[in-house]
């Protein structure tokens, strides 16, 4: 029976690469989306993967949402922690509901999912927790003080889990993408798109498949003695 690898986010953009890579590598995968139903229904009827609908924020909704993944596919020993949103303002500018609102999705969503698969794992003497962070939690980013704050806070989550989970052989990591080609950096005009790569050694975007292959490493029996690591994919645009 393959593992099963439940990654939020996991029907559009990164999480999207991510979720068929895994089913790709032989796990067992569902994917939650918080909003875009007919997204996910296209995605299903794409891919095969299993969708289920709910908020990360919502811790509730969380536990209730696992339950349902565990009762269809089996116990969960991978997660990856990829949902998250953006509430970008000038800090003069930003508001307590933007605040908020990202710091609920981008770090508490990690607490939210982690902590009812953490004792199952500690159980099973098995566990992989990948979360997806960002160059913008390594470096800041202007306009972004509440993004940059909780990627940053993602990272600090995932050295301390690492160090409570390694005798229970469940590895904590962390992924930095630089800028992808998703469907909002592809959005922006073109120019400022060709500035943010001028920025970019290897010369070009990232890839959502360059971010779903680090999750496949990370998810894999071969990266167990990997734990507590920032992986850093963006080109060289930041160095650490």
């Amino acid at each position: 029976m393959s593992r099963v690898a439940l990654v939020t986010g996991g029907s559009r953009g990164i999480g999207a690469a991510i979720s068929k890579a895994l089913k790709a590598a032989g796990y067992t995968v569902a994917a939650t989306y918080a909003g875009n139903d007919e997204a996910a229904k296209a995605f299903t009827d794409e891919t095969g993967i299993h969708t289920y609908k709910w908020s990360v924020a919502d811790y509730d909704a969380c536990v209730e949402g696992i339950a349902k993944v565990e009762a269809d596919l089996g116990p969960v020993d991978i997660l990856v922690n990829n949902a998250g949103i953006t509430r970008d303002a000038p800090f003069h500018k930003m508001t307590r509901e933007q605040w908020a609102e990202v710091m609920d999705t981008n770090l508490s969503g990690l607490f939210n999912m982690t902590h009812p698969l953490w004792n199952g794992m500690r159980e099973r003497s098995f566990g992989r927790i990948i979360s997806i962070s960002s160059i913008n939690g390594q470096k800041g980013q202007f306009g972004q003080a509440n993004y940059s704050a909780a990627k940053a806070g993602d990272i600090g989550f995932t050295k301390a889990l690492a160090q409570e989970g390694a005798r229970k052989n469940i590895t904590a990591n962390v992924i930095c993408p630089g800028y992808i080609a998703t469907e909002m950096v592809m959005a922006v005009p073109e120019k400022v798109r060709d500035a943010i790569i001028g920025t970019i050694p290897v010369g070009r975007l990232g890839e959502p498949e360059d971010i779903a292959r680090c999750v496949v490493f990370l998810a894999s029996d071969e990266a167990g003695f990997i734990t507590g690591s920032t992986l850093t994919a963006n080109g060289g645009q930041y160095l650490v």
